[in-house]
């Protein structure tokens, strides 16, 4: 039987919420305390990188920490934060991103997320691609990523992905945006 805690019944609509546009079908993915809610990415255009955003709740009491993303769609994949430099928004890989215990990582437009590199192929709106996110304690989850097309404001866009950062070893902890869920 599967635990549902009232902490990941209270961050599916936080992570819905924080996606700016109703999604057209939600979907997650269970792996012991983790639940992986609503991992999607917009088309992409040739010889572009492009980027996937989810919420990643942890009910459970230990903390775990996303550790590196594969999927056969893409030649690499690299965790991202955006930071400020100056008056200047510039992304930039981080080693991994904490998933706290009771609490929801958000990968989000503007914040943490993941950078697509290589796409073997040209993903449309409605089409998917299977993806393997591996933890460190939970390990490798195997999750599908839904293509969407996103038309609302705010600062979901991402712009030129040719502004990142050094692409060497990053020091950044993967501290980002956490929200907190359940009964605040």
């Amino acid at each position: 039987m599967r635990k549902t805690g009232l902490g990941l019944l209270a961050a599916l609509p936080l992570a819905l919420g924080m996606m700016y546009a109703p999604p057209a079908v939600s979907h997650e993915t269970q792996a012991g305390d983790l639940t992986i809610i609503h991992a999607w990415s917009r088309p992409n255009l040739p010889n572009r990188p492009a980027a996937a955003y989810m919420a990643i709740a942890n009910d459970g009491e230990t903390a775990d920490k996303l550790l590196s993303v594969a999927s056969p769609a893409f030649e690499s994949i690299e965790l991202h934060t955006v930071i400020k430099d100056g008056d200047v928004m510039k992304m930039q890989p981080v080693q991994s991103i904490d998933v706290p215990a009771d609490d929801t990582a958000v990968l989000e437009p503007g914040g943490l997320h993941l950078m697509l590199f290589g796409a073997v192929r040209a993903f449309k709106d409605g089409d998917s691609f299977p993806a393997t996110l591996t933890f460190q304690e939970a390990g490798p989850v195997e999750i599908t990523v839904k293509v969407e097309k996103r038309t609302s404001g705010g600062n979901e866009d991402h712009g030129d992905h040719n502004a990142h950062g050094s692409h060497g070893n990053s020091e950044a902890g993967g501290h980002g945006t956490h929200k907190k869920h359940g009964s605040d």
